[in-house]
């Protein structure tokens, strides 16, 4: 049984877990070394009604989580939220992502988002399959943008109104 609930603070160490993961073995974060689980409400938003985030349980454990984050801290962009999805090693290719950024896609509408990004590597293509399967339109390519294992990496923008 797949359970998508809010993210409380108690779920942060596992959710740490999944994201250092993604950091120290991946480029779909462009962070690069672990980030405190104290900081992480910094970039999954904790209690927020405006930016929901969401734990991701299968059998009660833990195996991803979802949020949407403000996209720029301006009025005017108060309408626009940026998502992220992650899902545990070994939970992908399961339809957990799909049922995620539905969840989340509803929570956020009903919290008067409008618009939701995704901004995703240029070289994760099961980020960009899902983004394109979920009715999201690539709006933009930045080239060279990003840097990681000494790499330079593009990003993919894409967006959703709601």
């Amino acid at each position: 049984m797949i359970d998508i609930n809010p993210v409380t603070p108690a779920d942060l160490p596992a959710i740490k877990e999944i994201y250092d993961h993604y950091i120290m073995a991946t480029t779909a974060t462009f962070h690069e070394t672990p980030v405190p689980v104290e900081s992480l409400p910094q970039y999954i938003p904790v209690n927020d009604p405006r930016h929901p985030s969401f734990a991701i349980r299968s059998g009660g454990a833990l195996v991803g989580f979802c949020s949407c984050s403000p996209y720029k801290p301006r009025a005017a962009y108060a309408r626009t939220a940026e998502l992220s999805i992650y899902l545990a090693p070994g939970s992908t290719g399961h339809g957990l992502g799909t049922m995620a950024l539905e969840r989340l896609e509803d929570a956020a509408g009903i919290a008067g988002v409008r618009v939701l990004l995704g901004t995703v590597c240029g070289e994760n293509s099961a980020g960009i399959r899902l983004m394109e399967r979920c009715g999201y339109t690539c709006c933009g390519r930045l080239c060279n943008v990003g840097e990681k294992f000494g790499r330079t990496l593009d990003v993919v923008i894409y967006q959703k109104e709601l």
